[in-house]
């Protein structure tokens, strides 16, 4: 089946080859916004989703199936990659279609999501990246908006095409060292910051009396609100709420004085 000439309505015979600088310039137009250099860029990278279809047949599966969730890859990866990264789109495009041919063959060889759920979601994409293009936080309740949907339509179709990724998946190779996920993650919540701060933050609450500090641990750890402080620790709210203040207040002046 392999074999045959049209796949999925496209005639492989006749598809195009791009070179390396038409590849780059289609690259970089596309991602400044132009529709016609994506096409181009897309059908002119089809081949290369063909040529993987061969290395994963199977004989329980539908060419077009196979052909099409390849598709798919190479749509994810026009859209993910980073023309920064420094590696050929090539290098980084294989691993993700090759990952949603396997999940597609592992899924029972069939493609799950309908075509409209997954126009949508990929017009929620586009929409995504307009909005951050205009540097506009592109949350689910302005994505909506603009494309005069119900949030919930949003959600669906996004949670219709996510599929979950090992952190040890590969997303490109360069210089012959492969480049994991979780290379690319970073940790907002531990970097040398943080940790700068909740030191001095310790050693400020360490020069609090042991009242102001269960003041504090009662009221911002386990989020108790004066009135139910006041109950435990035996004064009035009023008494709380000023402890509070200047427990605050000396902990500011602290950390201000060995900044």
């Amino acid at each position: 089946m392999l074999q045959k000439v049209v796949i999925c309505g496209v005639d492989t015979a006749g598809l195009p080859v791009l070179t390396a600088q038409e590849s780059d310039e289609l690259m970089r137009r596309l991602k400044e916004g132009d529709e016609a250099a994506r096409r181009k860029f897309i059908v002119g990278n089809m081949r290369l989703v063909l040529s993987i279809v061969k290395r994963f047949w199977a004989k329980n599966a539908n060419a077009d199936d196979v052909f099409q969730a390849g598709c798919i890859g190479l749509l994810k990866a026009v859209e993910n990659f980073d023309i920064n990264v420094g590696v050929r789109f090539s290098t980084y495009a294989v691993p993700m279609i090759m990952g949603e041919i396997k999940r597609f063959l592992r899924d029972g060889n069939s493609l799950r999501v309908s075509r409209s759920i997954r126009d949508t979601a990929y017009r929620i994409l586009k929409t995504r990246e307009q909005l951050e293009a205009e540097d506009k936080e592109a949350t689910i309740a302005k994505i909506a908006e603009a494309m005069q949907v119900r949030e919930r339509e949003v959600v669906y179709a996004l949670d219709a095409i996510s599929d979950p990724v090992s952190l040890f998946e590969p997303v490109c190779n360069k210089s012959g060292d492969s480049l994991l996920l979780m290379d690319q993650i970073g940790d907002e919540k531990n970097n040398d910051e943080v940790w700068t701060e909740r030191a001095a933050l310790a050693e400020a609450m360490s020069r609090l009396t042991e009242r102001e500090r269960k003041i504090l641990q009662l009221r911002y750890f386990e989020g108790k609100t004066q009135t139910e402080i006041s109950d435990e620790v035996g004064i009035s709210q009023a008494q709380v709420s000023r402890l509070e203040k200047n427990a605050i207040s000396a902990m500011r002046t602290s950390i201000a004085a060995e900044a």
